[in-house]
């Protein structure tokens, strides 16, 4: 188990640095200089290139890209050209909304994946495996964003059970959380709809193995050869859709916050583009890249943890 964790750990470091150098060069070969965009068209020649000193974009690109990485890894992401502000204090404020919003949707779509994608795996060819798979049908064919309208339209502006958007911060969590549902059920849905279809593929073709079928004969109900020894079976497919759903739900709910008003990470990448500030973009994109790899990395365990044949081939 050792090795297996010493080689997952290196692979991460070495993901991180490339990814790191990556980002670097393709938002800085991004066309447009913040100096000048911050100063407008009219800007004298002087001026920009004073406030290109005063920002650091004059140092040379390879220069820029250490000490940017350096000051990541001691917890300094630098000072926002737009906001003139530490941008680790950017993120921190806005991570404390795109974190609880990804893990509250990723909770909601397990909760209703799980059991609906047993529940049609062991009714195959049933009226309820067809209504199931009916369902995650049109939950993938939905746009979310569409969907976000939607629950806004009843439950924000009919019923008037959930504001619209904005978020109050976690002064008073129960308002904080209220103010996350109706955007953590626009994201979790169409995820769920997905999960269970893997769900239900994976439970079906481990019933097709001889193992199952010994259980079978051996006297156990179809019910309880799934929950004994198919399950265990199918979840590393499953951790695998699970892993991918929480990186596009912490890196790409950019829509949802902005139906929803929301101050996240991904409406701080769009606003820090649309003003050319390239130490928040940088620096926003790698702490969400940080975030994917890490929770490949954590996926990786669990396989060894579910299947322990992984860590015996290392």
């Amino acid at each position: 188990m050792l090795t297996y964790l010493l080689k997952r750990l290196t692979s991460l470091v070495i993901s991180l640095l490339v990814a790191s150098l990556v980002i670097f060069l393709v938002v800085e070969v991004a066309p447009g200089d913040p100096a000048s965009f911050m100063l407008g068209l009219n800007a004298q020649p002087d001026t920009v290139a004073a406030l290109r000193a005063e920002l650091g974009l004059d140092v040379p690109k390879f220069a820029r890209y250490f000490a940017w990485l350096s000051g990541m890894i001691s917890g300094d992401f630098g000072m926002s050209y737009t906001y003139r502000t530490p941008v680790a204090q950017m993120i921190a404020d806005r991570f404390w909304v795109s974190m609880p919003l990804a893990l509250m949707a990723l909770a909601l779509s397990t909760l209703i994946a799980f059991p609906a994608g047993l529940f049609a795996a062991a009714r195959r060819g049933s009226a309820g495996d067809m209504g199931v798979m009916g369902a995650t049908q049109l939950g993938v064919a939905i746009p979310n964003f569409w969907f976000a309208m939607m629950l806004v339209l009843v439950f924000a502006i009919n019923l008037r059970w959930f504001s619209a958007g904005g978020f109050p911060g976690w002064d008073d969590p129960l308002l904080a959380l209220k103010a996350l549902t109706l955007p953590a059920i626009a994201l979790a849905l169409p995820q769920a709809a997905i999960l269970t279809r893997v769900m239900r593929s994976a439970l079906l073709d481990i019933l097709g193995e001889d193992f199952m079928r010994t259980a079978r004969a051996k006297g156990l109900s179809a019910r309880q050869a799934i929950w004994r020894h198919g399950l265990r079976n199918a979840l590393i497919p499953v951790l695998t859709i699970i892993g991918l759903q929480f990186s596009f739900l912490l890196a790409g709910a950019i829509i949802i916050e902005q139906v929803f008003f929301l101050p996240g990470l991904g409406r701080l990448v769009f606003q820090a583009i649309t003003q050319r500030d390239l130490i928040v973009v940088e620096s926003v994109v790698m702490l969400l890249v940080f975030a994917v790899i890490v929770v490949n990395f954590a996926v990786d365990l669990a396989y060894a943890a579910v299947d322990p044949r992984l860590r015996a081939r290392t």
